[in-house]
């Protein structure tokens, strides 16, 4: 229910007091009120004929990780292209974060690592680039940890995240946070022979990208038609070569 401002007073209700004020006063006064009046139906009116914005989530693609890997060759226009996500459908070429996601996996034990988040990446414009962030965290029972694991926790901003379960069991944890940008290309160009040759992952992983769309409430006629995940439009097929890992167990 919304306030209306009352325009109407009983004028018994206001003898008593209007007897007592003078005639400057009272026009004064009476001015003021009407103002008041005015304003706030104004108001009233004003925030009920806004539309309400609503912010729609509307996944684009979804595809299945074959392995991790960099680029065979300098990829055109992407010169600082670090490490590839192989998909089934495409691929997804870190040109941030990727660096940081290589020194990772290559310095601690891969059956440790645990990927705490879900590999759902933003693409604001749909124009073939996205970002978003990987979680991952590295436990171990305390008593495995050595002096230098801890320096490597220093110097790549790892955060103490260790969980109740964790303590019962006498194990420590650490998480990273890497925020992570890329391009996305078709389908490498080697898939086949990374298919037959590279060792599955230790479980099937999906990478899914999404973007958000807004309209208004009042304007709406139901949903937005459905949309495709967009490659760049320079993009070309590339080889790949793979890193030897099976990690990323949740």
């Amino acid at each position: 229910m919304t306030y209306q401002p009352d325009c109407h007073h009983k004028t018994n209700s206001r003898y008593n007091i209007l007897k007592h004020i003078t005639p400057k006063a009272l026009i004064t006064g009476t001015l003021l009120t009407s103002v008041l009046a005015i304003s706030g139906c104004a108001t009233s009116s004003l925030l009920e004929s806004n539309d309400h914005i609503i912010t729609t989530k509307q996944t684009l693609s979804e595809d299945q990780i074959i392995a991790f890997g960099r680029p065979a060759q300098a990829l055109p226009k992407t010169p600082n292209a670090t490490m590839v996500i192989v998909g089934e459908k495409n691929s997804y070429v870190l040109t941030q974060g990727g660096i940081e996601m290589i020194n990772l996996l290559s310095n601690l034990t891969q059956k440790d690592i645990h990927v705490d988040n879900d590999m759902s990446f933003y693409v604001p414009n749909n124009d073939g680039y996205f970002q978003g962030e990987m979680r991952l965290s590295y436990a171990k029972l305390k008593d495995e940890f050595r002096r230098t694991d801890y320096q490597f926790f220093l110097q790549n901003n790892a955060r103490e995240c260790t969980s109740a379960s964790d303590q019962r069991i006498g194990a420590q944890r650490f998480c990273f946070n890497v925020p992570v940008k890329g391009a996305i290309y078709p389908q490498v160009s080697n898939l086949s022979l990374i298919q037959s040759n590279y060792r599955a992952l230790t479980k099937p992983y999906t990478v899914s990208f999404y973007t958000q769309t807004q309209q208004k409430k009042a304007g709406r006629h139901g949903p937005n038609s459905a949309q495709k995940l967009v490659l760049l439009p320079f993009a070309l097929a590339f080889d790949v070569v793979t890193f030897p890992l099976q990690l990323l167990d949740n």
